[in-house]
């Protein structure tokens, strides 16, 4: 995994394959290691080179205990674009990955050809102000949550009802939860960047073409946000895929990766 010095930062990276580019960027807590299992074997096998990164406060990338801001990773994602020397390319946001993206879409749009936005919203609203604010108050109350009662929490939280109803599924997902819940605190960094004013009229300047995928269980950032972020960018798609939460993209991975590799084929037919 290399570590490069980007944006005033340690920050590390995974490239896998070849062909054109694909930056995936990922969500609150989680390290691009995310995107194996499913995303990056698919994505190789359509003939794509895939660049994954941590984003700062996910080691080994800096955590920057002192603090940063939305703008930070953004430019983060876009040292590494230029670093690379891949731009313009594909770039794929997954929650406040798919934040990161749209804001530089706006910031830096000769550096993007076309965006996939997962599960991604243009504005905060009640719940998720509500659920960052929690994330905070709990991690600096230093309070340790049993891991077993976590992935519970976790489960109710991420996953569609078909995956609870189905048992021997739901005892491997609370299993990896409870193995691999991660402590806040550590990415302390992070949390509450997804509180953002209402950036939707600023997104109609967009003009790269534009995937934004909804999970129609989504409990976390409800579809009805990424249909706004859709409806708000000219020319864009929007998908909404049913029977999973909010980690559609590992709860149902055929019909994301599915609908990535469509998008990106058909632009190119289109073009």
């Amino acid at each position: 995994m290399p570590v490069v010095r980007i944006n005033g930062i340690n920050l590390s990276f995974d490239d896998y394959g070849s062909g054109e580019p694909v930056v995936m960027v990922t969500g609150t807590g989680a390290p691009g290691r995310v995107w194996r299992a499913h995303q990056v074997p698919a994505l190789k096998a359509a003939g794509y080179r895939v660049i994954t990164l941590d984003n700062r406060g996910i080691p080994p990338t800096d955590q920057c205990p002192e603090g940063f801001t939305l703008d930070d990773m953004v430019s983060d994602v876009a040292g590494l674009i230029e670093y690379l020397g891949t731009g313009p390319c594909r770039v794929v946001g997954y929650s406040l990955g798919g934040i990161i993206v749209q804001e530089l879409l706006v910031a830096r749009p000769e550096l993007v050809r076309q965006a996939v936005l997962m599960a991604s919203s243009g504005r905060a609203d009640a719940l998720i102000a509500a659920m960052s604010a929690a994330d905070l108050e709990l991690s600096d109350s230093e309070v340790k949550v049993p891991p077993r009662y976590a992935a519970y929490v976790h489960a109710l939280q991420n996953l569609s009802p078909r995956t609870l109803n189905d048992e021997e599924q739901l005892r491997d997902w609370l299993s990896v939860f409870e193995m691999s819940m991660i402590d806040p605190s550590g990415f302390r960094g992070q949390l509450a960047l997804d509180v953002i004013p209402n950036r939707l009229p600023h997104y109609r300047q967009i003009s790269c073409p534009c995937l934004v995928i909804g999970f129609r269980d989504d409990l976390i950032v409800r579809p009805h946000l990424p249909r706004e972020v859709a409806e708000s960018i000219p020319g864009a798609t929007y998908t909404e895929i049913a029977d999973c939460g909010h980690y559609g993209y590992l709860e149902r991975p055929d019909a994301v990766n599915a609908a990535i590799i469509d998008f990106f084929a058909n632009h190119e037919q289109n073009a």
